[in-house]
């Protein structure tokens, strides 16, 4: 018998809408969910070998507790029951020594499902729950927080309708989130213009009106000069700025030696393009984008930069606009009840978490920063973690060797939960093995947006092996705790309805489509209603939120400082591409044969002068680590820099499509750990130089 269930994918942190076909018991077919707008039934490489994932007999199949040394791969099978009895006891063991604060919980994010495993930390009452955002979007969270109140997920893009949209090393044609990719080509079949800024000229640079081949760690120089033209030629939206912005005397007297001459000797790109890429953003406001990306942890000034970019959509007015920034509704102010939260039905902790004991001088948010976890774990300070759980997440496997090495030092527990063996789980203490979301229900999440809607996955198929889903593991860890009055719900019927409970939705109203949308219209403001949620009301560049933390509004460009190209030293880059998710794929039947492994960008003149040819082998050295890779030489990078996918080289032998192919860019990180971004704390990951040379 064939049945058609709708979901939502779990090959990447997108979560694309997916319709997934059945047949006797078997997922056959995986598509996108054709009753999305922007899906239309497409799906990227990566959703479509779901099937590879779920029927991947390497990928974690029972609950195990290590018997060997950490790193050593020897592990003993265990029943769930035991499992969470062994972890609630080394937890409970733990805080009676270091207090209940010494319990972190480290995921990729909250996302629309991610409220769940934050349960499991406040249940053990610590109030240490970090994201991977340190590594990814924090930056660009923490810009938005702070001009418009407004988070980065509470920021949409209306690249379908957009006239110019300008993208800084954001490839997002690789990056692949299928409905942004679909309605940026749609923008550019209706005449879009689109800009690209990148050290290299990606698959997204092929698309592009216009490719500016940037100096690496200049992108905020560009964008300083930028608003320095808007502001000098009066291009900007006078009714926008005069209604919605405070600083702009401030803002004009920072940027008044930021010429495009100035930035010309900064970016390497000439004066005339910056300004004529001015006047063009201002032709065509308010339908402008300027997008400041997912993964922003760069450089040192990514907090600033991040906050250009979002100061010159500002000028243009394309906020809350047609073909601009959209901002996401509440389910409150589209007269509809939103779900019932999980996570207060717990007490918050009165402790504080590791960031609040830190003094002043950065930003924060709801989720705390990995380089301040780090630093407690192997230091101690400000106070200790020496328990850590890791949900779906892989941060050993992109740093260096000693400091993996400090960090287990550090720690008592280490507890990983995911689909994956990963490079975390080969050195954890227990391993709770995650159903993959083909076989796994999960909490309802909030689909945020002009149209807000509710939108549910659901098991398309029982599990193969002995895993659980999410909320499983994190009731099954509770009750094991002490803590089961927080998760008593016996199915996850019985949780979705508490979630509804109030909201006039029912259970059955998600069978159509796997959504639900909370009005029948997209809602957008007029300038005249339209009110930021900052504590003025306003784009705050003077703002308040830095201000209380003593964070400067303003900050200089810092010249970067350039590697010694002619003795093969480059600043290292990496990103994305289509193939793969991270660390995550790259042992996936399909896509495996797809990329195995990665290539080094660079430069063909650089390359000519150090004697290395295309598809030779060379090897990369940072401080005590090298490793070998094929080259691809190519005109289209900066001569500064090289760049690789990232990911590669994985290190457990247990998946044994992937095993040692590649190179881990994470392994070249030297010191990476110990510098935090300006006013951010975030990582500064490009700031690392190599040597390479022919192997």
């Amino acid at each position: 018998m064939k049945t058609s269930i709708f979901s939502n994918c779990g090959m990447c942190s997108v979560r694309c809408p997916i319709r997934v076909e059945v047949l006797d018991g078997r997922v056959t077919w995986i598509e996108g969910n054709p009753y999305v707008p922007g899906m239309e039934g497409s799906l990227c490489a990566r959703g479509s070998a779901g099937t590879a994932l779920l029927y991947d007999f390497e990928r974690l199949q029972y609950p195990m507790i290590r018997t060997g040394p950490r790193g050593s791969g020897q592990f003993r099978r265990a029943s769930w029951q035991e499992a969470f009895t062994y972890v609630a006891e080394a937890v409970k063991n733990i805080q009676a020594k270091y207090g209940n604060r010494t319990v972190a919980l480290l995921d990729r994010g909250a996302g629309l499902f991610g409220e769940i495993q934050r349960l499991i930390v406040r249940g053990m009452g610590s109030p240490n729950y970090f994201s991977h955002d340190d590594f990814c979007r924090k930056n660009v969270d923490l810009a938005y927080q702070t001009l418009l109140g407004y988070g980065r997920p509470e920021v949409g893009y209306d690249f379908a309708n957009t006239k110019h949209m300008v993208f800084y090393g954001r490839n997002a044609v690789e990056a692949l989130g299928v409905r942004e990719v679909n309605n940026i080509v749609k923008g550019l079949e209706n005449g879009a213009e689109l800009t690209y800024i990148d050290v290299r000229a990606s698959k997204t640079a092929t698309k592009a009106t216009r490719y500016f081949q940037i100096r690496p760690g200049t992108d905020y120089a560009l964008n300083l000069a930028l608003i320095h033209v808007i502001l000098r030629e009066n291009l900007f939206d006078r009714d926008f700025v005069d209604r919605f912005i405070i600083g702009m005397t401030e803002l004009e007297n920072f940027v008044k030696d930021c010429t495009p001459q100035w930035a010309e000797k900064e970016t390497g790109i000439p004066a005339y393009e910056i300004v004529n890429l001015a006047r063009a953003l201002s032709a065509a406001k308010p339908r402008v984008i300027l997008y400041p990306g997912w993964f922003s942890a760069r450089y040192m000034d990514a907090f600033y930069f991040a906050r250009s970019v979002i100061i010159l959509n500002a000028l243009l007015g394309s906020i809350e606009q047609k073909g601009g920034l959209i901002l996401a509704k509440t389910p409150k102010e589209v007269g509809a009840k939103g779900l019932n939260s999980l996570l207060e039905r717990i007490p918050a902790p009165q402790e504080k978490r590791i960031e609040a004991e830190e003094g002043k001088g950065f930003l924060y948010d709801g989720a705390g920063h990995i380089l301040h976890l780090f630093r407690a774990i192997k230091k101690g300070e400000p106070y200790p973690i020496k328990a850590l759980f890791i949900v779906r997440y892989d941060p050993f496997a992109g740093i260096t060797l000693k400091d993996i090495k400090e960090i287990l030092d550090g720690l008592d527990l280490l507890v990983a939960i995911d689909t994956n063996y990963s490079a975390t789980a080969w050195y954890a203490d227990v391993i709770l093995p995650e159903s993959t979301y083909l076989e796994r229900d999960d909490v309802i999440g909030l689909q945020r947006g002009a149209k807000p809607a509710l939108i549910m996955r659901r098991q398309a198929i029982k599990p193969i092996y002995d895993t659980k889903g999410k909320w499983e593991i994190t009731k099954g860890l509770l009750h094991a705790y002490g803590a089961g009055e927080y998760m008593q719900f016996d199915t996850v019927q019985d949780l979705w309805n508490y979630q509804l409970d109030g909201t006039g939705i029912k259970i059955e109203d998600f069978d159509k489509s796997g959504q639900v949308a909370l009005c029948k219209d997209a809602k957008m403001y007029s300038r005249e209603e339209l009110k930021f949620k900052t504590p003025s009301g306003k784009v705050e560049i003077l703002s308040n939120k830095m201000a209380e933390r003593e964070v400067p509004f303003f900050y200089d460009h810092q010249t970067p400082a350039k590697p010694k190209v002619e003795e093969g030293e480059f600043r290292l880059v990496f990103g994305r591409m289509a193939v793969h998710t991270h660390i995550q794929t790259h042992n996936n039947k399909y896509l495996n044969e797809i990329v195995p492994e990665n290539e080094l960008w660079i430069n063909s003149e650089v390359a000519a002068n150090l004697g290395i040819k295309h598809g030779d082998l060379v090897e990369v050295s940072s401080g005590d680590f090298s490793g070998k890779i094929r080259a691809k030489v190519t005109p289209y990078i900066h001569p500064e820099s090289v760049f690789m996918y990232r990911g590669f080289e994985n290190e457990v032998p247990w998946k044994t499509r992937s095993y040692g192919k590649g190179l881990n860019e994470g392994r070249l990180l030297k010191d990476a750990f110990e510098r935090m971004a300006h006013g951010s704390h975030t990582g500064a990951i490009f700031e690392n130089f190599v040597k390479v040379k022919k192997a």
